[in-house]
């Protein structure tokens, strides 16, 4: 997985991280932990499952870097000019995108089976916004019913990232195919208000 693909996924988590703590009274530091939660949280916990030590930004500290220039610089330009509503759900969904098949890459390369490798896809996709909203005292967009395909989204992607590595020669489009097919996904479902059927019980005679 080239560098520069995991240092922008985690640039777009923390700017959607300090986005989502606009109207909550946060000061530059809340913001911050918002930001670097988002940014790193999923892989984390990716890491932990795989059993990988030190996890990816202890081996590379420019995630870090990276996460905390587009943060401060997310904060800074929101005190001069208004940034729509719609940059944070634009920001999250790039962020799915590539972290999404981050994850599932790195599970395959360490010997997961397909079916885990998916997995561990959406837990990086998905992952650090859950800890975002929870740290904002929100609930999780992935539990939202009135949010538009989400993990959903990040599994289709990875398995067709999975699909892609099992049956075809190995090259660096299948990454790219799976990031576009995840990306575009939550952009249409956005667009035209795909859901998931919610949850209702029969009512009762």
């Amino acid at each position: 997985m080239p560098p520069w693909i995991e240092y922008s996924a985690c640039a777009v988590c923390a700017v959607s991280g300090v986005l989502a703590a606009e109207g909550k009274r946060m000061d530059l530091f809340g913001a911050v932990v918002l930001a670097l939660v988002t940014a790193v949280g999923g892989g984390t916990i990716r890491d932990l499952c795989l059993g990988v030590r030190p996890v990816f930004w202890i081996q590379a500290p420019d995630h870090i870097t990276w996460s905390l220039v587009a943060a401060v610089g997310t904060f800074v330009l929101a005190r001069f000019i208004e940034i729509p509503s719609r940059a944070l759900t634009l920001a999250d969904a790039f962020g799915l995108a590539l972290f999404g098949i981050v994850g599932t890459e790195k599970a395959l390369l360490l010997g997961s089976p397909g079916v885990i490798a998916v997995l561990l896809g959406i837990v990086t996709g998905v992952a650090g916004g859950i800890l975002r909203d929870v740290l904002r005292s929100e609930i999780p967009w992935v539990l939202r019913a009135e949010v538009e395909l989400y993990a959903t989204a990040v599994g289709i992607g990875a398995t067709v990232f999975v699909l892609l590595e099992s049956y075809f020669p190995p090259s660096e489009s299948h990454r790219y195919a799976a990031m576009s097919v995840i990306l575009l996904l939550r952009l249409a479902a956005m667009k035209w208000k795909v859901r998931l059927p919610t949850f209702q019980t029969r009512p009762k005679k």
